[in-house]
């Protein structure tokens, strides 16, 4: 079925302001006019879209579902117009990332300094999410690429490459010191408080197999909605966690925290970036997805 893209673009501003006058002044049209493709539109996909009320426009269940759509396609368009009419002067663009906590501080914020010192004028939009939402929202089309830290399920049309790898250490406030002198066995340290990531991230499904696999019963007495949060409870003696030791050095270097060696290993972990393989990404967003893919965890490239 054929629709005028005329009448996308006067439902895309009616949905935005959720006012008819608003959304004619917007396209430069009229009041009338927007009214009529409105009812057209209506007409040819055969549902009501709008509710109009004595206190404006709203959406029916029908027309929230068109409208997520069209606002993606709407961003999508008035991204591409930006960089054609930027494009003039090299390296201009917008380029919109999701990453994880760890995926931040561990790869994205180092490499990023050096490709703005290539490309000062390249804007960069950074989503911090967990990984589950960032798959989401990459689906949705309102990302370019994302970096993420494994486990993950990667859907059949994204594309994965592994950036750089990492470990995780537990660790403790000084509180705990006894506990590094020798390796400690997950049983003996039940009864200790844990910090960990809440339920709905990656983390937290990591690290609740992993007890599962030792045969052991461990839930978080503190949960943290990022990594980075876990680091300054540890050192405050709230409880033991698991961090990625290159975010613990300074703190392990500065004696405010100790790692406590475990007879069994821990799960190794990487960072990954994924992308959708059947979309277009603006020139800048290719451009900066190319440059992680080829520098290493210590900034040099391949």
């Amino acid at each position: 079925m054929d629709i005028n893209f005329e009448y996308y673009k006067a439902f895309y501003y009616v949905g935005k302001y959720k006012n008819i006058t608003k959304a004619a002044a917007a396209m430069g049209s009229n009041q009338p006019n927007v009214t009529r493709i409105m009812k057209l539109l209506e007409s040819a996909l055969k549902c009501n879209l709008l509710i109009r009320g004595a206190r404006g426009i709203s959406l029916t269940k029908e027309g929230e579902r068109l409208y997520a759509h069209v606002e993606i396609a709407f961003e999508h368009l008035q991204t591409a117009q930006d960089e054609i009419y930027n494009h003039a002067a090299s390296g201009t663009g917008t380029v919109t990332v999701g990453a994880t906590e760890t995926a931040l501080h561990l790869y994205l914020l180092d490499t990023l300094q050096e490709f703005k010192r290539l490309y000062p004028r390249a804007r960069v939009i950074i989503h911090n999410y967990t990984t589950p939402y960032i798959m989401q929202t990459l689906a949705s089309g309102r990302l370019d690429f994302a970096l993420l830290t494994t486990p993950f399920e990667l859907p059949q049309s994204f594309s994965c490459k592994e950036l750089f790898s990492f470990q995780e250490i537990l660790a403790g406030g000084t509180y705990y010191r006894s506990l590094c002198r020798q390796k400690q066995d997950l049983h003996d340290l039940t009864d200790i408080p844990w910090i960990g990531l809440g339920s709905g991230t990656a983390t937290y499904e990591l690290y609740k197999n992993f007890f599962l696999k030792e045969h052991v019963k461990i839930e978080p007495d503190m949960e943290v909605a990022t990594s980075d949060l876990l680091l300054p409870l540890i050192e405050n003696n709230l409880g033991i966690g698991f961090v990625p030791e290159r975010m613990a050095k300074t703190l392990l270097n500065e004696k405010k925290i100790v790692e406590i060696p475990l007879n069994c290993k821990t799960p190794s972990r990487s960072i990954c970036i994924v992308y959708d393989k059947g979309r277009g990404r603006g020139a800048i967003a290719d451009e900066l997805r190319r440059y992680l893919m080829g520098v290493r965890a210590n900034g040099h490239r391949y």
